[in-house]
């Protein structure tokens, strides 16, 4: 790009934690309606600029005109819902238990708890999703959605369009008449200036998206502060897909035409990109693994979204490769760059081989042939912590392992049943995220608008006067939002 971006000075990062640690109490204390316009006028600006928005990603991701276009447009989804989400009060998650003076043997006085914003978060970009996961993406909107000032460090492989985002959260939070420091824009490729901004007393909270490595790097560095934050970090996934005969012998073909297009799809570049095929030898699979072997074979290679993911792609395919005991079936055609990729090895070397459930970032898939449904078993057992796990079968096949379905269940933040994991829907019944090492807090999605409590935590205020208590917690409840009262819901 014609512009470089050079890394904040401590200086100047102190000065912007600084501002947004003002920020922070007159944003947490702005109306809900005020928060809910603030992001509607962020996405407004989006739209406002989106194809040249998407023409500046695609110079320097290489991703396709039509997939950022449709990602800002995810982005322009993501502010509002979470917009709606802040104003109907649903994150404020509000319990109310009245005073009962005359309960027998003691009294009860009245308790009334909501959540309330941590304090400023810091949000580091993803690679993979210029505009979804980065500046203005789903971490930024569920921190202000929350009432929190954001703090982005933007990913120095697509900086400029970083920038470009940055300015247009910056114009909107300057139009809506927020605090300074509300929102602010970092560049830093050097790990000294995360390790800075993680560490700095006025972040209370931190969102990443990216690797394994990098995720748990910030986790212990927000662990080893003298008052530790929490770190929500989504990092790596293989995204096991287990494949029973009963719906291979339905459809195989078919199963096997979308998994070829979910491997491949975007250069393989997805967290929720299925890395490994799970299946029971026998002609079913032979079948399912020759219609895919045929698809992945037409498949051109693509550019990868910069030098770094592409080398990591090529070396750890590389190293997948040579592993004893695993064979290349098919590839697609051109370059070695982004080069789509079927394997295939035995249950038995795979459960003997700790290299083979470590994630390829790109378009590979492994075919693991188990011998019976009980190796199949064994390697559930032995999987890690997963955004999705994957079930495809009949319902016989379902309901005739039990076992199974319930060590599937204890690896994964988002279970599916005969379908493809690529493709995170925004809603409020999504969840992504899942237990170590697919996130550092498996409690939680970063996805959909229960993304919002993350960066929230629970306060009870006992005994108020009425006149006293925050509008959320108030008998008149002007907000008019839904509330626990008394173990009822009501408005």
């Amino acid at each position: 790009m014609p512009v470089t971006y050079t890394d904040i000075t401590p200086a100047a990062l102190d000065k912007t934690l600084t501002l947004a640690a003002q920020a922070f109490i007159p944003y947490k204390n702005t109306s809900l309606q005020a928060r809910r316009d603030f992001l509607y006028a962020i996405a407004a600006g989006l739209e406002a600029d989106r194809d040249g928005l998407a023409a500046l990603a695609a110079e320097e991701t290489h991703l396709g005109i039509d997939r950022l276009t449709g990602e800002v447009n995810r982005t322009c989804w993501q502010l509002r819902s979470y917009a709606d989400a802040a104003l109907a009060g649903h994150p404020l998650d509000c319990r109310i238990d009245t005073a009962l003076p005359d309960r027998k043997p003691a009294p009860r006085v009245d308790i009334r708890k909501m959540m309330v914003p941590l304090g400023p978060v810091a949000v580091f970009g993803s690679s993979n999703f210029p505009f979804a996961y980065s500046t203005a993406g789903g971490d930024t909107a569920c921190a202000l959605a929350a009432g929190c000032p954001a703090i982005v460090k933007a990913h120095p492989a697509h900086a400029a369009t970083s920038e470009r985002v940055a300015g247009i959260v910056s114009k909107a939070a300057a139009a809506a008449g927020m605090p300074e420091g509300v929102f602010s824009h970092i560049h830093g490729a050097a790990f000294e200036v995360g390790k800075a901004l993680v560490l700095h007393p006025a972040v209370k909270a931190v969102g990443f998206t990216g690797s394994t490595t990098g995720g748990k790097a910030l986790f212990d560095l927000a662990a080893g502060r003298p008052d530790p934050i929490p770190v929500f970090s989504e990092m790596g996934s293989v995204n096991p897909v287990y494949l029973l005969p009963g719906r291979l012998a339905e459809a195989a073909p078919a199963v096997a035409a979308a998994y070829a297009g979910s491997i491949t799809l975007g250069v393989g570049q997805f967290c929720t990109n299925p890395g490994l095929l799970i299946g029971i030898a026998g002609p079913h699979l032979d079948t399912f693994v020759s219609e895919l072997a045929a698809a992945i074979a037409k498949v051109p290679s693509a550019t990868m979204l910069h030098p770094g993911i592409a080398k990591a792609y090529a070396d750890n395919r590389a190293t997948a490769l040579s592993q004893k005991g695993v064979t290349l079936v098919a590839h697609g055609t051109g370059g070695p760059e982004g080069l789509a990729t079927l394997a295939r090895t035995t249950g038995a070397t795979f459960l003997a081989n700790p290299q083979l459930y470590k994630e390829v970032f790109g378009p590979y898939s492994l075919l693991i042939e188990c011998a019976d449904a009980a190796e199949m078993l064994a390697i559930a057992g032995k999987m890690e912590g997963q955004l999705t796990t994957t079930f495809i079968g009949s319902e016989t096949d379902y309901r005739e392992n039990p076992a199974l379905v319930e060590a599937l269940e204890q690896h994964c933040g988002r279970f599916i049943f005969n379908g493809i994991p690529t493709g995170v829907e925004v809603s409020p019944a999504m969840q992504h995220g899942g237990p170590y090492p697919a996130t550092t807090d498996s409690r939680f999605t970063s996805v959909g608008e229960d993304g919002i409590r993350r960066f929230m935590r629970p306060l009870c205020f006992q005994q108020f006067p009425e006149h006293l208590l925050p509008d959320a917690l108030r008998d008149s409840n002007p907000l008019k939002i839904w509330r626990l009262v008394n173990n009822q819901w009501t408005r």
